[in-house]
């Protein structure tokens, strides 16, 4: 499984993951809500369980995915900061149209 993370991303990751909330966890991406052929993401910081992979990125950052949901391989984790503050996780391999 893929996971790709922007370098704004991963700035702000990593200030989570080196919070004392987060001794022992891991990013977990995963799926909100499914429409047919896209689906919503989120994240949230968690531990490892049973169907779980630990999917290591180039930013130095391990994130857990449900190895059972295809949707999950290949998401695109980005920060913006304009035009307001937030994350944005899609999935350009299994999404043919931009997500809404």
């Amino acid at each position: 499984m893929n996971v790709k993370i922007n370098r704004n991303a991963a700035k702000v990751l990593k200030q989570l993951l080196n919070s004392e909330e987060a001794e022992g966890k891991y990013i977990r991406v995963f799926i909100t809500h499914m429409h047919g052929d896209h689906a919503h993401y989120d994240y949230k910081l968690d531990t490892p369980k049973e169907h779980d992979v630990i999917v290591k990125t180039d930013k130095e950052i391990d994130v857990l995915l449900d190895s059972r949901e295809g949707f999950l391989d290949g998401v695109w984790i980005k920060y913006f900061f304009v035009p307001e503050a937030g994350f944005e996780i899609t999935n350009p391999s299994k999404e043919h149209h931009h997500h809404h």
